[in-house]
């Protein structure tokens, strides 16, 4: 009973965190796009070497646009994970972001919350549990922003009543809650994160873009209410992305290290301006470590279709 009222009210919760509103994004795309993989079976024996994935089953660089934010939903998380593994980093996002959490093909549809904290929640998250979360869960994140420069995100949140009447906003006039306007629409500034490049959790043979809530409250306009829920003393949310082409990337999102859910991150504009160039050249600025094996890119010549 404690774990299903865990998993059912935190759900929400704990996936804003680590990314975008629920359904940003409609199922309007109704295949799995068409990209190739490596044989694979259920036991991790049976998983595939990236390596050799990458080297046999290298994408081009325009099937990469057959992915979209929307179709990744119709692949089995091996598929996800084998198309992330043939991933960059990319640059590191700057500007405001659309995103959307996705379950894969064959999935329960649902986190795995209340296995990963198990007995260990600490006391600010059991008094968060004892309140009815639900209410949150439709009202939270937009999308986010990066500010690259400074190498700091923070989320967009369109309405704070859920959290106001759970008690998890502080408000101060020394220290106002940060507000901004996107899309014709004014959104609240909350749930600062590191970036950095570093090792993602999943492949380790070259480097993703890290989206780190621990040490967040050294950052400027951190309030500990709610912005501790996210962090070391939370969930301990970290989220790993790498570019499937420009203005477009996937993620990965872990709470103490045990992978939780993917999600999307999109910016349409940033996608069609670079769209023409990158399919000819498969280039992109690369703002952290490729690794030593050098991935492979196939680019179309010019006469091909």
């Amino acid at each position: 009973m404690i774990k299903d009222t865990l998993l059912s009210r935190s759900t929400c919760v704990a996936v804003a965190l680590s990314v975008s509103a629920c359904g940003f994004f409609d199922s309007a795309d109704k295949a799995a796009p068409e990209i190739p993989f490596a044989p694979y079976a259920e036991d991790y024996a049976g998983k595939p070497d990236f390596a050799q994935l990458e080297y046999q089953h290298p994408i081009p660089t325009a099937d990469l646009y057959k992915i979209t934010p929307k179709n990744l939903s119709f692949l089995d998380q091996e598929q996800v994970d084998q198309i992330y593994a043939r991933l960059s980093a990319g640059p590191i996002p700057d500007g405001a972001f659309e995103g959307d959490l996705f379950f894969p093909r064959g999935s329960s549809g649902k986190l795995r919350l209340s296995e990963i904290a198990g007995g260990g929640l600490k006391g600010l998250l059991v008094n968060v549990v004892g309140a009815k979360l639900d209410l949150v869960g439709e009202t939270l994140w937009k999308g986010k922003v990066f500010y690259r420069d400074e190498r700091v995100l923070r989320n967009r949140i369109e309405d704070l009543s859920a959290l106001k009447k759970l008690g998890l906003v502080e408000e101060s006039p020394d220290n106002p809650l940060q507000k901004a306007t996107f899309n014709g629409k004014d959104q609240w500034l909350l749930f600062p994160a590191k970036l950095y490049c570093g090792q993602s959790l999943l492949d380790g043979r070259r480097e993703s873009i890290i989206i780190d809530y621990a040490f967040t409250d050294d950052l400027p306009a951190y309030r500990r209410m709610p912005d501790v829920l996210a962090g070391r003393d939370g969930f301990a949310i970290r989220d790993e992305i790498r570019m499937v082409y420009p203005g477009f990337y996937l993620g990965r999102a872990y709470m103490d290290r045990a992978f939780v859910v993917n999600f999307v991150l999109y910016n349409k504009e940033i996608s069609e301006r670079a769209r023409d160039e990158f399919t000819k050249t498969g280039q992109v600025q690369q703002d952290c470590w490729t690794g030593t094996q050098q991935r492979i890119v196939q680019v179309k010549d010019a006469g091909q279709g």
